[in-house]
């Protein structure tokens, strides 16, 4: 498989701060500086430069999902009754406003959207989609998919 190129913009410096701030975001300043050679002031300021210019989203933890009982991962397809912008836009500010939704993707294909969400059991997940799923605005059909193993979640990019 071809290695993905690097972008441009950006120095082996940069592209080395946001490969290890991608592994752990939790690296201080001075260990960051450290592994990329540089002074803590300047990385500091390359790190802020970073973030200004959008290539450093944000930092967060993650969550260990059997811990907080979210053990269970669902893939959720959906089909639209209509292809129009409004109904595309109904839709998804609905799905955004749901805090079970982890991820919510428009889609080519079979689908219009896919939906990731969490919940503690096929209970929870039944609930979920009786009171909530199929009412959402334009929804024509759904398809679920329970996930059995996670293979690869939340891979740092690879640039």
């Amino acid at each position: 498989m071809k290695e993905a190129s690097a972008p441009d913009s950006l120095d082996r410096t940069d592209l080395k701060i946001l490969r290890l701030l991608q592994q752990d975001g939790r690296l201080s300043n001075a260990d960051l500086a450290e592994k990329v050679a540089l002074s803590p002031a300047t990385c500091h300021r390359r790190t802020q430069a970073l973030i200004r210019q959008g290539y450093l989203a944000g930092f967060r933890g993650l969550v260990a999902p059997q811990k907080v009982e979210r053990a269970t991962l669902v893939m959720v397809g959906v089909v639209l009754d209509r292809s129009t912008p409004e109904s595309f836009a109904a839709f998804e500010a609905a799905a955004a406003a749901l805090n079970f939704v982890i991820d919510c993707h428009l889609v080519a294909g079979d689908f219009d959207y896919f939906l990731k969400i969490r919940v503690s059991d096929m209970a929870d997940f039944n609930r979920i989609h009786a009171t909530c799923l199929i009412a959402l605005p334009g929804v024509r059909q759904t398809r679920t998919f329970f996930v059995i193993k996670e293979v690869v979640d939340s891979r740092p990019l690879d640039f």
